[in-house]
Formats: C-alpha cells, sequence, structure tokens
C-alpha cells in the first residue's frame, strides 16, 4: 500500500515537473492585438493592447511596460504626424527574448480655405 502511495505522489511531481519545464522551454509568447498592423489614425494618441506569457520584462518602443495578474497589458502611446513602427518586447528570466511590430499612419490634416 505505502510503496503504491510513493508511486503516486512520485509520478504527479514528476507530471508537474515536466508541465514547469514547458513554460520555461516555450520561451515568451507576445501578440499585440490592437491596433491592427498597417491602421491610419487622425488621433495623435494610440492605445497599445496585448498578451503576454512567460516573461519577465516588457517594452513598447523601448519604455517599460507591465502586464496584470492575467497577462494583458494596455499602454497609451503619443505618435507623431506620419509613419510610425510600434515595437513591444519581451524578455523571459533566462534572456530569451520575442518581439512584435506593428506600423501606424498618424494622418494629420489641413484645413481647407474657401477662396472666392
Amino acid at each position: 500500500m505505502k510503496r503504491g502511495l510513493f508511486t503516486v505522489a512520485v509520478l504527479l511531481l514528476l507530471g508537474y515537473g515536466l508541465f514547469e519545464a514547458w513554460r520555461l522551454l516555450e520561451g515568451p509568447q507576445l501578440s499585440i492585438l490592437s491596433p491592427v498592423d498597417g491602421s491610419a489614425t487622425s488621433s495623435p494618441a494610440i492605445l497599445i493592447e496585448g498578451t503576454a506569457k512567460n516573461i519577465a520584462f516588457l517594452t513598447i518602443n523601448d519604455k517599460p511596460s507591465y502586464t496584470d495578474e492575467t497577462g494583458h497589458f494596455r499602454q497609451l502611446l503619443s505618435v507623431p504626424p506620419g509613419y510610425t513602427v510600434v515595437t513591444v518586447a519581451a524578455t523571459d528570466r533566462f534572456g530569451r527574448r520575442a518581439s512584435e511590430s506593428v506600423s501606424i499612419t498618424m494622418l494629420n490634416f489641413c484645413p481647407v480655405e474657401s477662396y472666392g
């Protein structure tokens, strides 16, 4: 009886160890949910949203950012007129890195004067 319980306990510990090791082997996972790549806006501020898993450090355009307890991040970013590339990068505790980028065009409309 004791031998059977010991075997079950060892198998459970091995299973848990493999489960945790898989997350370590997988490395950082990163996804930008918003804005869509190639989108255009007339607003000088955009909301960057996404998810990150298995990370120790997160940056958006080389500035530190943070995730909530579920792995979601949200950050308001001001963009200059014209074409801009936003890069989100994540690093895990072993130094492995993942990054994703989206391009955004901030349209700068000028008022039209009427002549006449």
